[in-house]
């Protein structure tokens, strides 16, 4: 009996030895993966080679050997240690893992915490210094009896406005961007076109810090199918910094080339370069990361997310940007593009003229007094005639209840209470008499964002007006809607 009990402690111990070998090279495959263990390959080899050695022992000792209870106990008992061994290893080797993933998250969320904060202290002076020059200058204007120092003051507070809304802008774009909800919309585009009104924009602010700007074009094919709004936004981001770190008499140059095409796709590079201060090449590895900006630069006004907010558009348009730059010599940021090319579109009609506003009666949906009250000065000055709704119940009331005909449009906010723009525009197309439901509505709204374009689109509306309200596209907007 006592035989057969020792055989069966060695057949065991031959089978939780072959068990072992099994989940060690398995144990060692992960090990491996887990750190940079090319130099120590072959030890791991070693353990494997000695584990075959005990379990040919074993099968040696079942098949030729007289194995008693004391030699089975020992065969048996050294497969259990080993066993023993083994899970205490890999229990450590993953209490080492777990506590370097929880290190590993642990410095994320301080780095991360560590570039909020000084994201959010930037922002604080980015955000303040245009805001004391609006409240600045407003005071100044308004103790002023210069009829001209008023006009400069207005004007300079139409600069700073226009910067705060820059910054804004991009914390707005950041946010839908690191949420997924960015997104390309397409459209027939004039890329050379493009290049040279992005180059005019700024041409003004290179003239008053004296720096010489250069443009070319070198393309054969204009037309491409891209979103022209974000990649104008790259350009502006790029031009933008040159303008901010190129030094009074430097130069910038903006050029477009097409590398290659046929008759489906061409490829476009389009570069930035200046000779500004350039960066540093720690600071060249983060120039991309979100809230991140350059020591060197510390003096320089803006929010660290223009070129993380660049990265991403061009990634989106599955393009690729490179950066070339020394410091103190200037930088260039070249940016590749495969796009679609496509056909020139048909020129649309041209919009009625100022003339044919005077005495349109409009109906402003708005439920904020200050709005309402820039709506109606603006509005009034172009000749219109305005009625005020102070949510879209009312502007649905209004709409159903007056004679046919009497508004010429309706301007919508999309955010009201009692009933926002998007039901109340819904309701108006549903109404029973087709000449009340087909009234112009155009939106007129702070929601800038492509989704909110869409459902104003998909609710009926006939064109979108973003606030702050820009003069020019609000009236070209509702003289383009207007029925003749």
């Amino acid at each position: 009996m006592a035989v057969y009990f020792s055989y069966a402690m060695v057949f065991l111990g031959s089978i939780l030895m072959a068990y072992n070998i099994f989940r060690y090279i398995h144990f060692a495959k992960s090990v491996r993966q887990y750190g940079n263990w090319s130099r120590e390959k072959r030890l791991f080899n070693i353990p494997i080679l000695l584990l075959l050695l005990f379990l040919l022992g074993y099968v040696a000792v079942a098949m030729f050997g007289k194995p008693d209870l004391v030699i089975g106990g020992i065969l048996l008992g050294g497969s259990v240690f080993v066993l023993v061994m083994l899970v205490l290893i890999q229990r450590t080797v993953s209490r080492i893992r777990e506590n370097d993933r929880l290190e590993a998250k642990v410095i994320a969320a301080e780095d991360a915490n560590r570039a909020k904060t000084a994201f959010f202290s930037n922002m604080s002076h980015d955000l303040r210094t245009p805001l004391n020059a609006i409240v600045g200058y407003t005071n100044l204007a308004k103790g002023s009896d210069s009829r001209e120092k008023q006009t400069e003051y207005i004007e300079k507070i139409g600069k700073a406005s226009r910067q705060l809304l820059g910054i804004v802008n991009d914390v707005l774009e950041m946010s839908r961007i690191e949420s997924g909800k960015a997104e390309l919309s397409p459209e027939p585009t004039d890329i050379e076109e493009l290049v040279r009104s992005s180059g005019d924009l700024v041409r003004a602010q290179l003239a008053e810090k004296n720096i010489a700007f250069t443009l070319s074009c070198e393309v054969r094919d204009r037309w491409v199918d891209c979103d022209g709004r974000q990649l104008g936004r790259v350009l502006l981001n790029l031009l933008g910094n040159a303008v901010k770190f190129t030094p009074e008499g430097g130069e910038v140059a903006l050029s477009l080339k097409e590398l290659s095409g046929d008759e489906a796709t061409a490829r476009y590079e389009i570069a930035v370069r200046d000779t500004g201060i350039g960066m540093s090449p720690e600071f060249v590895e983060s120039i991309f990361t979100p809230f991140e900006r350059d020591k060197n630069s510390a003096n320089i006004q803006g929010t660290g997310l223009g070129m993380a907010i660049t990265k991403s558009i061009v990634d989106m348009m599955k393009g690729d940007i490179q950066v070339e730059t020394e410091l103190g010599k200037g930088s260039a940021f070249i940016i590749t593009l495969d796009m679609a090319l496509c056909g020139e579109p048909q020129a649309k009609p041209e919009a009625a003229p100022n003339a044919d506003l005077i005495g349109r009666r409009l109906l402003l949906a708005e439920d904020n007094a200050v709005n309402t009250e820039i709506a109606v000065a603006i509005l009034t000055q172009f000749g219109f005639e305005v009625d005020v709704a102070e949510n879209g119940m009312l502007a649905l009331d209004r709409v159903a209840s007056s004679p046919a005909g009497y508004y010429d449009a309706v301007l919508m906010d999309m955010q009201m209470p009692v009933m926002d723009g998007i039901t109340a525009t819904k309701a108006i197309r549903s109404l029973s008499d087709g000449e009340r439901a087909q009234i112009p509505i155009i939106a007129m709204t702070a929601n800038v964002f492509q989704e909110d374009i869409d459902a104003a689109k998909n609710a009926g509306m006939n064109a979108y007006i973003t606030k702050p309200i820009e003069v020019d596209a609000m009236i070209a907007a509702i003289a383009g809607s207007l029925r003749r």
